[in-house]
């Protein structure tokens, strides 16, 4: 999983009775407050951008997709910078797991990360199904050493979730060294599509020579639905697309019309805005927290998990405490939630995502909070509620799950 299980979050099962219960938390602060109460900071907006002609037309099931299908490919081939065919699968994950299962002909499939970071959880669980080794790769390691297994997929994450970024050179080099070996080479672009060129300058996806690569719809300044939206060359693709949709986890048509829409609506500006509200936040946070603690990404701060729960100990007066630092940044969340409308992935994230406090703005959500002075003053009093009941098994239940466990 890549952190600790604990008495209460002790399974997917229980982190989605987490979700169930933050979601219901949710609608009651919107019923009690309205929608523009709620303020997302999980980096995805996850808006549901189609026209209301396109509710008759291209939401249509059986004739839909083919009335946009060459707009969607417009769209998206000038969004990653070439390809020839697009496929829309209904979530990013979803979309990396049938690559693994189609493509990974039971070799070992060589992923290349980020110095420092893991790839993302639906690597490590589409390899676990295919019944193959996963081979891990540092950026900055012997990238052509991984090769030397011949695997017939190189998976190459340019940004995590965490967005730890792979250099181009080094994304460059990976894809190089993939092709070399004869595997099909597929980009985790999920954040790196948009994050990349805009913030930093970087080349467009596929003009780096992978043969195709996947990107949300609803993260780096794309407004959602929540898709993964596939590009590149047609047998790759389509080879995935065949076996999501074996899988049930294709996009149907009005999630495929709201994912072109989004591409179509992208204002680079939208992300850099975004960057610059995460960074407030940071500055904030700063002033406030331990040197080193407060981690800078591209679009916003992250806090270690056990950094999180070393400061309710310290808060507390303990040394050790029952719960693990999973339980402590969710417990945190929800009163963040329940207190102030901010909504984090910490609340809504899927089973297996990294649980560190990250607060990733979306457009408007730190005026939402009135601020990231207010925001950091609302996090100090959430960390002091879970400090005053760091004992109370029963308390830690009901807020993490509504109920005992």
């Amino acid at each position: 999983m890549g952190y600790a299980r604990g008495a209460i979050l002790c399974s997917s099962a229980a982190e989605i009775r987490r979700l169930r219960h933050a979601q219901s938390i949710a609608a009651q602060v919107v019923a009690e407050r309205g929608i523009e109460a709620i303020a997302i900071f999980t980096g995805n907006p996850r808006y549901f951008p189609v026209k209301p002609d396109d509710l008759s037309e291209l939401c249509e099931e059986w004739v839909g997709p083919g009335l946009f299908a060459d707009e969607m490919t417009e769209a998206a081939t000038q969004h990653f910078g070439g390809g020839d065919t697009v496929a829309i699968t209904n979530r990013t994950s979803a979309g990396i797991v049938a690559a693994i299962l189609a493509l990974s002909d039971g070799k070992p499939v060589v992923s290349v990360v980020p110095a420092g970071d893991r790839s993302h959880a639906s690597v490590i669980r589409g390899c676990r199904l295919a019944g193959v080794k996963l081979l891990e790769v540092d950026g900055q390691d012997d990238i052509e050493a991984a090769m030397q297994d011949r695997p017939a997929l190189v998976i190459v994450t340019t940004v995590t979730s965490a967005l730890a970024r792979l250099p181009d050179d080094q994304t460059r080099r990976a894809i190089d060294a993939g092709k070399a070996a004869g595997a099909t080479v597929f980009m985790d672009e999920a954040y790196g599509a948009r994050l990349r060129p805009v913030l930093h300058g970087g080349e467009q996806s596929l003009t780096m020579g992978a043969d195709f690569a996947i990107t949300n719809a609803d993260k780096a300044g794309l407004s959602g639905p929540r898709a993964g939206i596939l590009c590149g060359q047609s047998d790759p693709v389509l080879a995935t697309l065949a076996k999501a949709s074996e899988l049930g986890q294709e996009a149907r048509a009005p999630i495929a019309a709201g994912a072109m829409r989004s591409l179509q609506a992208f204002d680079p500006e939208d992300l850099r805005h975004e960057a610059r509200d995460g960074q407030a936040i940071a500055d904030a946070l700063e002033e406030a927290w331990a040197a080193g603690t407060v981690h800078r990404s591209d679009l916003g701060p992250m806090l270690g998990e056990e950094d999180v729960l070393e400061r309710v100990m310290a808060q507390a007066g303990r040394t050790r405490a029952a719960i693990v630092p999973a339980e402590a940044t969710a417990a945190i969340a929800m009163i963040l939630l329940r207190d102030h409308g901010v909504l984090t992935v910490n609340t809504h994230g899927a089973p297996g995502g990294r649980v560190s406090l990250r607060l990733k703005p979306t457009a408007g959500a730190l005026d939402t909070v009135g601020g990231a002075a207010n925001l950091a003053t609302a996090l100090d009093a959430a960390i002091e509620e879970v400090a005053e009941r760091i004992d109370d098994h029963d308390w830690f239940a009901q807020t993490l799950l509504g109920s005992s466990p």
